[in-house]
Formats: structure tokens, C-alpha cells, sequence
């Protein structure tokens, strides 16, 4: 059964790049999980179970075409396996701060079957009214066959 990781939830890097992981975050992603580069410049952190499908899902993508191969790099290259300590607290690697540029305030999200580590004004920026046009996206899913 998928998981559905659900919740926003705004949270500071300590100075040895620790972030504590929202207590209802931590019940669907376990003790372990996976944290990789995200697309639009966050961070994608999977429950291991969801981590295995995505990769088998990559591993699936034909190694003849570039765009795949490039796709796959992308989040293989930068996946790291990651554990809580007993204060809830997961180190975020350098390498992956760098990549979402995030220094000290975060934003966490659940969205769906992983949760998403932002750099807290990327994602105040997404969410300001002006680029978000909830019924613009909604016609354009509505092109996907995507019903409510």
C-alpha cells in the first residue's frame, strides 16, 4: 500500500546541517529513508519501500536514449540513504544543501508517496499568489484526464 505523506511544516538547519524531521513524517518514513535532488530545486525524501519502486522505475528507463540516462543520473547521483538519530534529527549532506540551496530555514512538505525539504523562500516563493493560479493548473491537469 502507498503511503501518503501529508502536512507543511517550517523547520532550521542547526549548524551541522541537522534537520529535525516532522514527528508525522517520521511515522510514514521510518527510522531510514532516502533523500535525493528533487526537481524545481528541492529535495525528495522517500520511505524506503517508495524509494525501491521510483528506482525500479528508473532502472526500467532504456539506456540507449540520453534523456533517459541523464533523468537517471539526476536522482541516483545524488540519493543518500539517511537514518534519525534519537532527537528525530537527520543530517542533510552537503552536496544536497548546495543543490536546493539551503542554508537555515526549510520548509517540509508531504506530498503524496515522499515528503519534499525546501529552501523556505523558494517555497514562499512558489506559493505567492501571483505564480500560483489554482484554476490555470486545474485546466491544465484537466488536459492529463486528471478528475477531481
Amino acid at each position: 500500500m502507498s503511503k501518503c505523506l501529508t502536512g507543511e511544516y517550517e523547520h532550521r538547519l542547526d549548524t551541522k546541517g541537522r534537520l529535525i524531521m516532522p514527528s508525522k513524517l517520521r511515522e510514514e518514513l521510518g527510522c531510514t529513508f532516502m533523500i535525493t535532488k528533487g526537481l524545481d530545486n528541492c529535495l525528495y525524501v522517500y520511505p524506503n519501500d517508495e524509494w525501491q519502486q521510483f528506482a525500479d522505475k528508473l532502472n526500467q528507463l532504456p539506456m540507449t536514449n540520453k534523456s533517459a540516462r541523464q533523468f537517471k543520473r539526476f536522482f541516483n547521483s545524488g540519493a543518500v540513504k539517511c537514518e534519525t538519530d534519537a532527537q528525530g534529527r537527520v543530517i542533510i549532506p552537503q552536496t544536497l544543501r548546495t543543490f536546493a540551496n539551503i542554508e537555515k530555514d526549510v520548509v517540509i512538505i508531504g506530498n503524496g508517496e515522499k515528503a519534499e525539504i525546501w529552501n523556505k523562500e523558494a517555497w514562499d516563493e512558489i506559493n505567492n499568489e501571483e505564480s500560483l493560479n489554482m484554476d490555470e493548473i486545474a485546466d491544465k491537469l484537466d488536459e492529463l484526464d486528471f478528475r477531481i
